[in-house]
């Protein structure tokens, strides 16, 4: 195993760090201060233009596109998405890898039609729109996909839809222009065959966004949005791929998705320490800076040792997907997607405690982190559905035969 990136994903982190040095960190002060006297959560921040603008003249621009951008493979892109994550408020978005975009172009450039690419998937590429993802309901346990009530009929040369979505992230958007819709199309047949999807437009007649959800009391820029569908009309062109083929589609899509976000999750993580060491250093208590204290030196050094393991297994699996594909990855995508969002927020957690009242305010970004991070342990697929596919592939293991088994040492293999 060689988890070494090449000589061109160093010079793209060269780059990319040097971009978030000369223009996103400065720029947080800014969009905080936008944010706060426009008293919109939802608003879409000048300041974003501007740094879309260098990002592209920088040419840090769709790095996670292997069709579109520079063909990055997911080792090559993991230390990227990890120094993205360091400001996740702006620098995905500013180099339009933010989720579910990237997500949401994977889908169209692998499942998409000619006319679906040119009219949904080139924006997205461009940034000039954006776009949700409508799976998770609120009537149904959807962490099994198959659940999903949300009934798609075809009518003629139309498919009409109702039901119901919620934490359809990226929806209030102001750009946001066009939902990805899974939906049951058969009643009949394997359950993992019922379901399809559909690229239905955000201002289609009967679609209703009715409400953000907020995460812990914040309200996320993107939003997370309830969406009822109310006998909304779209053409038979709307459908990706074949009927049939939702269940499918998800699961292409959520393995990258899912490493992704556990990339980001590192970079947050990293931030929260880099303050704790900060806020170490500076705070004085008892006659000492609290660095000295055998307690927070701990803090830091497990906080550390954590961070490098959750690397490790994060590289190992992009690794593997560029190597085996993420069919045979999918034990340690599964694993990951436990593993970083748990020690991330372990790494938060020490830091608001060493930033005292501090670290649960809005003054510092960490009460945000966590806010953030926790979701993780739920997006995408709770822990415990990851937790079963990993038990379940040990499981299988333990139960095969082995080759060897029962042989003499002459005649086993080697």
């Amino acid at each position: 195993m060689d988890f070494h990136s090449s000589d061109r994903g160093r010079e793209y982190e060269r780059r990319l760090l040097a971009f978030m040095d000369e223009h996103v960190y400065p720029a947080e002060v800014s969009y905080e201060e936008e944010m706060r006297r426009s008293g919109d959560p939802h608003l879409y921040p000048a300041i974003l233009d501007r740094l879309k603008e260098r990002a592209r003249e920088a040419g840090l621009w769709n790095l996670f596109d292997p069709e579109q951008g520079p063909r990055l493979s997911n080792l090559e892109y993991a230390p990227l998405a990890e120094i993205m994550g360091r400001s996740i408020d702006l620098a995905p978005e500013a180099t339009n890898c933010s989720a579910p975009d990237t997500g949401n172009m994977g889908i169209l450039a692998t499942f998409g039609t000619p006319a679906q690419k040119e009219r949904w998937l080139r924006p997205l590429l461009d940034g000039t729109i954006r776009s949700a993802f409508a799976m998770t309901e609120p009537d149904v346990a959807s962490s099994d996909a198959t659940n999903i009530a949300t009934k798609i009929e075809r009518d003629g040369d139309d498919y009409v839809v109702n039901g119901r979505k919620w934490w359809c992230s990226n929806a209030l958007h102001p750009n946001c222009r066009v939902l990805i819709v899974m939906g049951e199309t058969s009643l009949d047949g394997p359950r993992h065959r019922r379901q399809s999807m559909l690229l239905i437009p955000i201002d289609a007649p009967g679609v209703t966004v009715v409400r953000n959800l907020s995460v812990f009391g914040y309200s996320d820029r993107e939003g997370h949005a309830e969406v009822v569908f109310d006998d909304v009309r779209v053409p038979v062109s709307a459908l990706l791929a074949n009927e049939g083929d939702g269940f499918l589609i998800g699961q292409a899509r959520l393995g990258p998705g899912r490493i992704h976000h556990c990339m980001r999750a590192i970079g947050i993580a990293e931030r929260a320490l880099e303050l704790t060491c900060r806020r170490a250093e500076s705070r004085v208590a008892f006659g000492r800076p609290i660095s000295e204290n055998a307690n927070i030196q701990d803090w830091i050094a497990e906080s550390r040792i954590e961070l490098e393991m959750a690397r490790l297994l994060v590289l190992k699996t992009a690794w593997m997907m560029d190597t085996v594909g993420n069919r045979e990855a999918r034990l340690e995508i599964a694993a990951i997607k436990v593993a970083a969002p748990q020690v991330a927020l372990k790494v938060v957690d020490r830091a608001i405690q060493v930033h005292g009242g501090a670290g649960v305010s809005g003054d510092v970004p960490l009460a945000a982190m966590y806010a953030h991070l926790r979701t993780l342990r739920l997006a995408d697929g709770p822990d415990e559905v990851h937790k079963r596919t990993v038990a379940r592939q040990e499981l299988a293991r333990r139960r095969a035969p082995q080759p060897d088994e029962g042989a003499s040492a002459e005649e086993r293999p080697g």
